[in-house]
């Protein structure tokens, strides 16, 4: 009877089991419909179940009870937790256990806050009165353990529906932290961490005022460890909340550092680390005390003499390729261990403590470097791994902050030290890079990479002593996979940082482990290994210059890299890497391959061939094309030219681009084994590319056809009817400019000059200018872009410089458009801009009435053509410079009239001239522009100003302190000249200005303090060309500038007037233009010089922008949204502040009669707070904020609101997975 109730109960729980696994499959499925009989069957069933005395049906009930939240109405989801948490205070230890995993499961399910949904807020309510019941039954640990287990899951997930009982919740959870069961303790501490982001301030203040009430008491020091941890655990979650109680709490927990007690210390620093990253500002003025105490407790090691083995290292250098006394220094280590030793615990958070101020304060690097380095460096001999590790992190972080990067400049005084302490750190890290230990080389391998991109080549003295370490690593079969990744890694930053040279006397020690990691059969090895063979391949025969032999390495090198290559079966990495060093192999090696050649340059066609490796083919096909070597490619060419030709009918711009690179460098290479109908199926592919959708690719391609007229013009002879209307087309587009008219030209030249394309000058001529002779007329109403104007001129010139003799009867034909009445505007404009195009190349000095043609046509009354007159007069100078310059200064002199349109075209001279060319002049132009530099008309005075800047950049060691001597004398008229004009000598490349214009821009600047409200204007102008184009200048001047910035951002009253229009007062607001150009500053700081800012005072001014006018708003919106990106941690400490007037914004309505503009103003202004919504949901648990939630959830109610957020983020993902793909 027993055994057959033995088989009944087995039969009974297969079924069970099966049975509810088929309803938790069928409740995944997002068809199923319950009716409210079939839900309570089930609720009740699956509650039933938990009770199962089967674990694993116990367990997939549980598994149930998730999907089924969204299945069932809101009234059966209560029953659940009503029978849960009943459950949980039940006496049966596994019923507790399974109900609080079926708790836990149903709060992962519910919808979260945003839906909008009561069901959530209501199952959370019901929940959180039990739990703190719950927490109330001090006889039954397990019990509490639960519920403080499951109250943190659902803080953490679902906080803000529970803002209600936070007090209670908070009123329950602190006298846990005075528990005698330290497990308790830590629960209530994660509890509480989960509540502060989403509390009150009046309930934070409560709770850090208990906290250090009760540090103040002195209690027992467990005691004291919990209340510390849990300032801790508050700062990482809470944040800058901390910051205005921290005068506080950090001379008590200064005072605990002292305290006799490890666990303690470790609490205390790990308190400082937390209080460091998130409340940066506040902690200002502690950070040197902090700093001072880390450095105190990272070399407390009591238990442990390291003088020992410091005595055994005296022989420095000598010992450094060895690996004597390495075992003795384990054993040694082993010996020292001690279980109860807890110091490691306080060097190992002093560390990190440090290195949290080194990633956040890059302002004390210098000071860092001076005091921190040099103890780190000592601690690399630290015998507890973990200790060491986080050393080595430290250490690594300060290397990346030496780093420049986003246009910061690092001293020189940082790099010197660096520089000075390589031999410290390879001494330190040789011997370490042979133990043991994977983490410690992992470690070291990390440090010594970041140490050579910082400082390419710093190491090469040193590879003597850091290639057996890598050896070791790489041959040890100890060695772990990620440890092999992380040598090969080195190595190759290694070999990519330093000279061929330096590697040369190591080749045949490193050859061998790689060649073995090549053929690893983990993919990962094999992929950083063939990486760093293409490397070596590049060392052992340098394309300018072979310092040795190759060919002991060729054979192991060449088979190891073959094998990889043939093999079909491998990751796609591996196969795109094998190609690329075959093609490395090939191209520095070809010479030597013989026989081997032509077989290995098959599999590149088959390689051709395969979808998935065509477009790393290809590359490797250009690479090869361009060796110097002259590798024999005529067995490939018949074949793969059109297989090449094939890919430009693809749709993947990376294959077209790398196709075109390719064909390109073939016909440049290997014109002479090129046949006729290889070329063809090339330019029967090029039409389509030639357009001005994408004018990187017809770039490209107009380079290739270029290449082709150059070297077989035979074959250009039928492109009349097909590949050049498009590029006429193109030379009349609107979006022609840059690289592409560049490619363009060349063309034009090299299509007269070798006669390709069956077309002379004067077909290409007409067919440039013909449709300017129709534009605008009723036959053609359509008038040319003005942008395709200046391209035609540019491709006549260029035509012209290549056909002198027929050019000089182009000159007078177009002499004689522009002097023919009859002739169209469009026609003149375009006469004039070619005229001055060829003047630039060829001199017009014989065309005596041209000076005359031009001056009148001043007088035209269509404004192009004076602007086309003035252009072409200043390029014709600069051609002819003797006897323009002359006539030009003089005009400018006399005719009041014609001054403006007359500098223009000196401007054109000033900046197209060499600097030599110009020198004799310099006087004669400065005397000249100095007399018009107060001219009444603001559009002269501007032209003055530009032709003064640049004129400076011609001698700036004469000029330059002139204009400074201005500043003091002189109408405020004059002194805004000056200031625009040192604007146009800051450019964003290095010219011979810049060291003069950083010892005086400080002056310049003084400006911003000027009375008269335009020289402010425009020096915030200047200021942000500097800080643009050459953030260096200005970089040391921010802390006297900065308050004069601040200062223009605010509304003066004593700059708004009231003006009458008839019946209406219209309000003016003549400060508007100054503090739009100093908020344009600031954006531009963002960029330049974030690290120089005080990023809470930046965030005053963004914060009164955004009460300011529209314009202003619509500008700080977007700064709102670049620092969302920049720094969330500061953005989020000033959230409750920044949320009213975003509110208000996307809130306010237009009056009913208002006109159209101030309706779609409003519009415009209520998408652009809308991304800066966007921008702040975006931030990581921000909605833990109540004010953001309570902002989120207003937006989300609103139908129109919500739309709007909706098209921002989905326009968002959509530029995010458009800036991913590559191709």
């Amino acid at each position: 009877t027993a055994h057959r109730d033995k088989d009944r109960t087995f039969w009974r729980n297969i079924l069970c089991f099966m049975a509810t696994n088929d309803l938790m499959m069928e409740l995944q499925k997002d068809s199923i419909k319950l009716d409210e009989d079939s839900e309570k069957k089930v609720v009740t069933m699956l509650l039933k179940l938990l009770e199962d005395k089967n674990g694993e049906v116990q367990n997939l009930a549980v598994k149930c009870l998730g999907p089924l939240v969204s299945k069932v109405k809101e009234y059966q989801v209560e029953i659940m937790v009503d029978t849960l948490c009943s459950n949980m205070m039940s006496d049966k230890e596994q019923l507790r256990d399974i109900s609080s995993m079926g708790l836990k499961t149903v709060i992962a399910e519910l919808p979260p806050c945003s839906a909008g949904q009561s069901l959530t807020a209501n199952v959370c309510k019901k929940i959180t009165s039990q739990l703190i019941g719950a927490m109330g039954k001090q006889e039954d640990v397990s019990v509490q353990l639960e519920a403080l287990d499951i109250l943190s899951d659902m803080l953490g997930r679902l906080s803000g529906t529970l803002i209600s009982f936070h007090a209670s919740i908070l009123t329950s959870l602190l006298p846990q932290l005075t528990s005698p069961r330290m497990a308790v303790r830590k629960r209530a501490i994660m509890a509480l961490g989960h509540l502060v982001p989403s509390c009150s301030t009046t309930l934070f203040t409560q709770l850090t005022e208990h906290l250090l009430a009760e540090l103040g008491r002195g209690q027992q020091t467990s005691t004291t460890r919990t209340y510390i941890q849990c300032l801790a655990t508050v700062s990482r979650q809470g944040g800058h909340r901390v910051g205005e109680h921290l005068e506080k709490i950090i001379p008590m927990v200064m005072t605990f550092c002292n305290v006799e007690d490890d666990e303690l210390r470790e609490y205390c620093f790990q308190a400082f680390e937390a209080f460091i990253r998130r409340c940066p500002k506040e902690m200002s003025p502690h950070i040197s005390t902090v700093i001072k105490l880390c450095l105190r407790y990272i070399t407390y090691d009591p238990n442990y003499n390291y003088d020992v083995d410091e005595g055994g290292d005296e022989d420095g250098d000598e010992s450094m390729d060895t690996e004597d006394g390495e075992d003795e220094d384990q054993e040694s280590d082993d010996e020292y261990s001690d279980d109860d030793d807890m110091s490691w615990k306080v060097r190992r958070s002093s560390v990190k403590c440090l290195e949290a101020v080194i990633s956040t304060r890059r302002d004390l690097l210098v000071e860092l470097y001076g005091s921190v380095a040099p103890t780190l460096l000592a601690r690399f001999k630290e015998r507890e791994e973990n200790v060491k590790t986080d050393i080595f992190v430290a250490f690594v972080a300060l290397l990346k902050q030496t780093r420049p990067s986003q246009g910061l400049i690092t001293t020189a005084t940082d790099h010197l030290f660096v520089v000075s302490q390589v031999p410290t750190v390879v001494k330190a890290l040789h011997k370490q890079l042979k133990e043991k230990s994977m983490k410690s080389r992992q470690g070291c391998f990390s440090l010594l990479t970041e140490l050579a991109n910082v400082l390419p080549g710093a190491l090469g003295k040193h590879i003597p002593a850091l290639i057996p370490g890598i050896v070791h690593s790489l041959t040890d079969k100890s060695t772990s996979s990620n440890m092999k990744i992380d040598a090969l890694s080195f190595l190759n930053v290694l070999l990519c940082s330093h000279p061929p040279a330096v590697f040369q006397p190591h080749m045949k020690v490193i050859l061998s482990p790689v060649v073995q990691c090549v053929e690893d059969p983990f993919y990962k090895i094999t992929s950083e290994a063939l990486l760093v063979t293409q490397q070596m391949v590049k060392i052992i025969c340098p394309l300018g210059g072979r310092y040795c032999s190759p060919e002991p390495y060729v054979k192991d090198i060449f088979s190891a890299t073959l094998k990889r290559l043939k093999a079909a079966d491998i990751d796609q990495e591996v196969k795109e890497r094998a190609i690329s060093c075959m093609g490395h192999i090939v191209c520095h090696l070809g010479d030597q391959l013989g026989g081997d050649l032509q077989p290995t340059l098959q599999i590149f066609l088959e390689r051709l061939k395969n979808e998935i490796t065509r477009l790393t083919a290809v590359k490797t096909l250009t690479l090869i094309a361009t060796s110097p070597l002259r590798i024999d490619l005529r067995p490939l060419l018949t074949e793969g030219i059109p297989i090449l030709a094939s890919f430009l009918r693809k749709n993947q711009r990376a294959l077209k681009l790398s196709t075109l690179t390719a064909l390109n460098m073939i016909v440049m290479n290997y014109s002479e084994s090129l046949k006729p109908p290889m070329i063809e199926a090339v330019l029967n592919e090029l039409p389509a590319l030639i357009e001005e959708n994408d004018m990187h690719i017809s770039q490209v391609a107009v380079m290739l056809l270029t290449c082709i007229a150059k070297v077989c013009p035979s074959s250009l002879s039928k492109i009349g009817n097909t590949v050049l209307p498009g590029v006429f087309h193109l030379v009349h587009s609107p979006l022609l400019q840059g690289g592409a008219l560049s490619a363009i030209l060349e063309f034009f030249k090299a299509l007269v000059v070798t006669k390709a394309g069956n077309m002379g000058y004067n077909d290409l001529l007409k067919a440039l200018t013909g449709p300017f002779h129709g534009s605008g007329k009723a036959t053609d109403p359509t008038p040319m872009h003005r942008q395709s104007y200046y391209s035609v001129a540019r491709c006549v010139a260029a035509l012209s410089s290549v056909c002198p003799k027929e050019a000089s009867g182009m000159v007078t034909g177009f002499i004689q458009e522009v002097k023919n009445p009859k002739c169209s505007e469009s026609v003149r404009i375009l006469s004039f801009l070619c005229l001055g195009e060829a003047g630039r190349t060829m001199n017009l000095g014989g065309q005596k009435e041209l000076k005359t043609v031009i001056l009148e046509a001043f007088s035209s009354p269509n404004e192009e053509v004076k602007s086309a007159a003035s252009c072409a007069l200043g390029n014709i100078c600069v051609g002819n410079l003797e006897d323009y310059l002359p006539f030009m200064l003089t005009e400018i002199g006399s005719q009041a009239k014609r001054r403006y349109l007359l500098l223009h075209s000196l401007k054109e001279v000033i900046s197209a001239c060499s600097t030599e060319s110009l020198l004799a002049h310099v006087e004669d132009i400065w005397a000249l522009l100095f007399k018009n530099r107060e001219c009444a008309e603001e559009g002269t005075r501007s032209v003055v100003a530009e032709c003064l800047g640049k004129l400076t950049m011609v001698n700036p060691a004469q000029l330059l302190p002139r204009l400074k001597q201005q500043l003091s004398s002189g109408s405020p008229v004059a002194r805004s000249t000056v200031v625009t004009a040192v604007k146009f000598t800051i450019v964003d490349q290095p010219v011979p200005i810049d060291s003069l214009l950083k010892g005086c821009i400080g002056d310049f600047l003084k400006t911003l303090q000027d009375k008269d409200p335009n020289v402010r204007r425009v020096a915030l102008v200047m200021f942000n060309s500097a800080a643009h184009n050459k953030p260096s200048l200005i970089r040391g001047l921010l802390a006297t500038v900065l308050p004069s910035l601040y200062n223009e951002t605010q509304i003066r009253k004593d700059l708004i007037r009231e003006v009458e229009m008839g019946p209406f007062k219209h309000t003016v607001d003549d400060g508007l233009d100054v503090r739009k150009a100093a908020f344009e500053c600031m954006y531009t700081l963002l960029d330049s010089c974030l690290d120089c800012l005080d990023i809470f005072e930046f965030l005053d001014r963004v914060e009164e922008g955004l009460k300011d006018h529209y314009d202003i708003r619509m500008l700080t919106f977007i700064m709102l949204a670049r620092l969302c990106c920049l720094c969330p941690n500061a953005v989020v400490q000033r959230l409750d502040r920044l949320i009213e007037p975003l509110r208000v914004t996307c809130t306010t309505k237009v009056k009913a009669g208002s006109v159209k503009q101030e309706f779609e103003k409003q519009e415009e202004l209520r998408r652009s707070a809308m991304r800066a919504v966007a921008a702040l949901l975006s931030i990581s648990e921000v909605e833990k904020s109540p004010a953001m939630a309570d902002f989120a959830n207003q937006i989300r109610t609103n139908a129109e609101m919500a739309s709007i957020l909706e098209s921002i983020q989905g326009d968002t993902r959509s530029s995010t997975v458009e800036s991913m793909d590559t191709s």
